[in-house]
């Protein structure tokens, strides 16, 4: 990518249509390090090789932006001047088509024109779908600024399509991950190390049956629990046990104790995968999900029977909800090759390290 920014001006043909453009995001599992982003913490998500592919034919006597998907019925379209506007973007349908109207409101593109959308990502699993896409829309439509630059428009485009104050996480796992890898993420710093996979597990992806829908959930509350946390004691990301400790509201205890003790989880994965302690690594990853069940509140029964059930397969050393919560998808850490699918009554997939998001 180059090095200019979302929404510049380019120069425009004079007629006529232009080459297909076909990009590529993969969506994204997180290993380890949920509900941290926000607070400036620590995560490490991993981009897998389901994604999002759009093929767009620029045309620029088209005033609109038109894609169909392979998912859904009906047709997005979305003019060139389409505002950022909460209320606009809500007017737009079907309703996937919001969050192409955002990326456009974001992005401002000279040039309209038609395309098609398709995904392998099964929507509202928790594997970052919706970012996914507005990411490989980014791309098809144009943009070349940098990553950083990418990420932020794209997180942007997020809020407004949604509604929901989510944080940069997804964006730049999608744009900056390694074939192989997953990333050890700086939510304060946006700095990056990559975390290479051990060839002696493999990563399994699991839907609990119930559809994540973020801005229903209680993502927002959380958040605000974290805000009236770090109030009391200061930042979450430099706070203490002991810190969390002086916190008189119970409540907010227990939010500001699984953010705390997720941080220095997260270093302890890191450090497990490093010297190959797969054990180590999985038995975190129990303790992970115990955390943003109990202290966080944002499990569901059905994630924990998934959680419960798949650690109870031989061969699995953690499992872990992953994303979010409130539904989608549990990750399981498991010995390579021990795994066998299909899992009885559950969509299952066993995902590999992908590389970040581009242009084909």
């Amino acid at each position: 990518m180059t090095t200019r920014g979302a929404g510049q001006d380019r120069a425009r043909p004079a007629e006529g249509p232009l080459d297909a453009v076909t990009a590529f995001a993969p969506g994204r599992v997180n290993l380890m390090g949920d509900h941290t982003d926000y607070t400036g913490g620590l995560a490490v998500p991993m981009a897998i090789d389901l994604g999002t592919e759009v093929v767009f034919h620029p045309d620029v006597t088209a005033t609109t932006i038109q894609l169909s998907s392979s998912i859904e019925t009906e047709t997005a379209q979305v003019g060139l001047d389409m505002s950022s506007d909460s209320w606009d973007l809500g007017m737009l349908l079907p309703e996937w088509a919001r969050y192409v109207g955002a990326v456009v409101a974001v992005l401002r593109p000279r040039c309209g024109g038609k395309g098609t959308v398709s995904t392998t990502l099964p929507v509202g699993s928790g594997l970052s779908s919706s970012a996914s896409l507005e990411i490989a829309i980014a791309l098809a439509l144009g943009y070349d600024g940098d990553a950083i630059t990418l990420a932020v428009a794209c997180q942007r485009a997020e809020q407004a399509a949604s509604g929901v104050r989510t944080g940069l996480l997804d964006q730049l796992a999608i744009i900056l991950a390694q074939a192989g890898n997953a990333l050890l993420l700086d939510c304060s710093t946006l700095k990056t190390e990559p975390v290479p996979i051990p060839a002696t597990v493999e990563i399994l992806v699991a839907h609990c049956g119930v559809a994540r829908r973020l801005a229903t959930s209680a993502y927002a509350e959380r958040r605000a629990e974290c805000e009236a946390a770090e109030r009391s004691i200061g930042p979450l990301r430099s706070a203490t046990p002991w810190d969390v400790d002086r916190l008189s509201d119970q409540v907010l205890r227990r939010r500001a104790r699984h953010v705390v003790t997720e941080n220095v989880r997260v270093r302890q994965f890191v450090s497990a995968l490093e010297r190959n302690d797969i054990v180590a690594a999985g038995r975190i990853m129990n303790e992970s999900h115990d955390s943003l069940a109990m202290d966080y509140e944002v499990s569901i029964p059905e994630l924990d029977e998934l959680a419960r059930r798949l650690r109870a397969m031989r061969g699995v050393l953690g499992a872990r909800m992953t994303g979010a919560g409130f539904g989608g998808c549990v990750v399981a850490l498991a010995e390579r090759g021990s795994v066998r699918l299909p899992i009885r009554g559950v969509d299952a997939w066993v995902v590999r390290p992908e590389g970040g998001a581009c242009r084909r």
